[in-house]
C-alpha cells in the first residue's frame, strides 16, 4: 500500500519552470531546493570554520609563553569567547544537520524536497542574520563571558558586546527548530513507497534522532538566553542573587541544552560513519537495527545527564550520583555504535580512500575522547579537573576528532555527488596526514596539563606549564597548515577535476541512483529499492558492474509499472 505524502509546495521557484540546472548566482540568494540549501549551509560554515580557525590560531600564539606578550586580555577573553560560539553554532552544527541533512535526507529517502521548502529556506536564512547580529557583538567589542555565558560576568563584562551575541545565538537556535520539524515530517511522510523503516539509510535514523533531540532541547537555551538578555538591558532579577535570583538555574537552563548539543553535533556524524565505512570497506554494516535504535537511545537518555557539568555547583550528593550513573549509562549506545563499525570494518574489502582515512581517524579519536568524558562523567574525578585544560582536551578529542573528522569524511564521500567531479586522492591523504598529526599533538598534552592542574580559559600561566603549552601551540600551526591541501583539493577538484560518474563508490543508498550532481527534482521518476542500502557482497558481480544494475533497475521498475 502506497504511503501518504506530503504534496511538496509546487508554486515556489516555478516548480513546473524550473531551468534545465541551476546557475551560480542561484547560490547567492533565496532557493527552496534542498540541495541548494545543503551546499548553502556547507559554504556559510565552513567560511566561519576558517574565522573561527583563526582566532584559535591566536590563543594558541598567546599560550606559546606564560606572559599575556601578544593579545590584550579582554581581546583574548573576546577571541576565546567567539572561537567557541562560531565552531559550535556557525561551524558544526549548522554543516552536520543544515548541510549534509538538507542534501541528503531527500535524495535518500527518494523524495523530491523537503516538507516545507520555504520553511527549508528561512531557516538557512536565519543563520546570515545570526552571523550580522554576531559581527555587530565584536564590533562593540564582543561578549568575554566565554562560550557558556555565565551570570555574573555575563552581567558585568560588555553588555551591548554581550546582548548581540545572546540575540545571534537565539537566531541559530530558532533555525535549529524549524529544521527539526521539517526534517521530521519528511522522513516520516514522504519515503519512497517501497523503502520500510528497516530499509532506511542510518543516517536518516540519525537525523530522526538529532531531530527530536533539537526540538526538546533547543527552546530550554532560547529561554534561558532571553531570561538573561532581560537581566542585562531591563533590571530584571532572574539570575542577579542580589535581587533574590540563582544563577545555578541558568547553568541548569544552558546544560539542558548544551550537552544535548553535543549529540546534536554528532549523531548526525554518527549516521554518516556508517554510510562512509560500510560502503568503502565493501561489507553490510554490522548490526542495522542496533545501530539505528541506539541512536534514539542516545536521544531519549542524552537529555539526562546536564547535571555532570555542576558537579562543583553546590550539587547535592544525591543528584552527583543520579547524574554519574546516567553518564555512564549513555556511554552504551555509543560503544554500540564503535563495536559495530569495527565489526564491519573486519574481514571487509577495504579501500583507503580519503573518506574512510578520516572515518578510521575518528574512530581513535573519539575512542580516547569518550575515555576521558567516562572519566568526567564520575564525580570525584570531575571536581578534581574541573575547569582545567584536562576538560579541553576531552572536549576537542570528542568534537574535533568526533565531528570536524566526520564532516571530512562526508565532504570526500559526497564530493563527486554535489560536484559532478572527482577530488584528489593524494592531496586528500595529505590533508588527512597534517590533521591526524596536528589534532594529537595539540589536544592530547591538554590532558597532561589538566591532571598538572593548569586552569582553562586564561593568557597568562605558571612557567611550569610552557613546555606542553608549546607542544599544544606547535602542534595547532600544524593543524592550521592542513587546511591549505584541502582548498587547494577542493577549489581545484571543483573547478577542473576528473569528470565523476553516476556512483564512483558504487554505493547502494538511492542517492547514487541520480546523476551526479543531481537533478533540481532529484529523480526522474520515483526511484525503487533493488537492494537493501548495506547489501554489500550479496552478488558480487551484480555490484561491480554497473551496466547490470541499470539493466536490474529497468527490469524492476517495468515489473513495478
Amino acid at each position: 500500500m502506497a504511503q501518504a505524502q506530503i504534496p511538496i509546495d509546487s508554486q515556489i521557484n516555478g516548480a513546473h519552470q524550473h531551468p534545465e540546472a541551476w546557475s551560480w548566482y542561484h547560490y547567492f540568494w533565496y532557493n527552496t531546493d534542498h540541495k541548494v540549501i545543503g551546499i548553502q549551509y556547507l559554504v556559510f560554515s565552513f567560511i566561519f570554520y576558517l574565522i573561527a580557525g583563526v582566532m584559535a590560531l591566536f590563543l594558541r600564539a598567546e599560550l606559546y609563553t606564560p606572559d599575556s606578550d601578544l593579545l590584550d586580555p579582554n581581546v583574548y577573553n573576546t577571541l576565546l569567547t567567539n572561537h567557541g560560539t562560531m565552531m559550535i553554532f556557525f561551524w558544526i552544527v549548522p554543516a552536520a544537520i543544515g548541510g549534509f541533512g538538507n542534501y541528503l535526507v531527500p535524495l535518500m529517502i527518494g523524495a523530491k524536497d523537503m516538507a516545507f521548502p520555504n520553511l527549508n529556506a528561512i531557516s538557512f536564512w536565519l543563520n546570515p542574520v545570526a552571523a550580522l547580529l554576531m559581527g555587530v557583538s565584536l564590533y562593540f567589542g564582543g561578549a568575554q563571558s566565554g562560550w557558556t555565558a555565565y551570570p555574573p560576568l555575563s552581567l558585568i563584562t560588555n553588555n551591548l558586546g554581550q546582548s548581540f551575541w545572546i540575540l545571534s545565538i537565539v537566531f541559530v537556535g530558532t533555525s535549529s527548530i524549524l529544521g527539526a520539524i521539517n526534517f521530521l515530517v519528511t522522513i516520516f511522510k514522504m519515503r519512497t513507497p517501497s523503502m520500510k523503516w528497516d530499509e532506511m539509510p542510518l543516517f536518516c535514523w540519525a537525523m530522526i534522532a538529532t531531530s527530536a533531540l533539537a526540538l526538546f532541547s533547543t527552546p530550554v537555551l532560547a529561554i534561558g538566553l532571553t531570561l538573561l538578555l532581560f537581566d542585562i538591558n531591563f533590571g530584571t532579577g532572574f539570575f542577579r542573587p542580589e535581587m533574590g535570583g540563582d544563577i545555578v538555574v541558568y547553568q541548569h537552563l544552558f546544560w539542558f541544552y548544551s550537552h544535548p548539543a553535543v549529540y546534536l553535533m554528532i549523531l548526525p556524524i554518527f549516521g554518516i560513519m556508517s554510510e562512509v565505512i560500510s560502503t568503502h570497506a565493501r561489507k553490510p554494516i554490522f548490526g542495522y537495527k542496533a545501530i539505528a535504535y541506539s541512536s534514539l537511545a542516545i536521544c531519549v537518555v542524552g537529555l539526562f545527564v546536564w547535571v555532570h557539568h555542576m558537579f562543583t555547583s553546590g550539587t547535592p550528593a544525591w543528584m552527583r550520583m543520579f547524574f554519574t550513573i546516567s553518564t555512564l549509562i549513555v556511554a552504551v549506545p555509543t560503544g554500540v555504535k564503535i563495536f559495530s563499525w569495527v565489526a564491519t570494518l573486519w574481514g571487509g574489502k577495504i579501500r583507503l580512500t580519503s573518506p574512510l582515512l578520516f572515518a578510521v581517524g575518528l574512530l581513535a579519536m573519539f575512542v580516547f575522547g569518550g575515555l576521558s568524558g567516562v572519566t568526567l562523567g564520575t564525580a570525584p574525578f570531575d571536581i578534581h579537573v574541573h575547569d582545567t585544560y584536562y576538560v579541553v582536551g576531552h572536549f576537542h578529542y570528542v568534537l574535533f576528532g568526533g565531528s570536524v573528522f566526520g564532516l571530512y569524511a562526508a565532504i570526500y564521500h559526497w564530493f563527486p555527488k554535489m560536484t559532478g567531479r572527482m577530488y584528489n586522492e593524494p592531496l586528500g591523504r595529505v590533508h588527512f596526514l597534517l590533521t591526524f598529526i596536528g589534532a594529537n599533538m595539540t589536544f592530547l598534552p591538554m590532558h597532561q596539563l589538566g591532571m598538572q592542574g593548569m586552569p582553562r580559559r586564561i593568557a597568562m600561566y605558571d612557567p611550569q606549564f610552557a613546555g606542553l603549552n608549546q607542544l599544544c601551540t606547535i602542534g595547532s600551526m600544524i593543524l592550521g597548515v592542513s587546511i591549505i591541501p584541502f582548498l587547494i583539493n577542493m577549489i581545484w577538484s571543483w573547478g577542473w577535476g576528473e569528470q565523476a560518474p553516476r556512483n564512483p563508490w558504487r554505493s547502494l543508498t538511492l542517492e547514487w541512483q541520480t546523476t551526479s550532481p543531481p537533478a533540481i527534482e532529484n529523480f526522474d521518476e520515483e526511484p525503487i529499492l533493488w537492494a537493501g542500502p548495506y547489501d554489500y557482497g550479496v552478488d558480487t558481480q551484480m555490484e561491480d558492474d554497473e551496466e547490470t544494475v541499470e539493466e536490474l533497475l529497468a527490469t524492476v521498475k517495468s515489473e513495478v509499472k
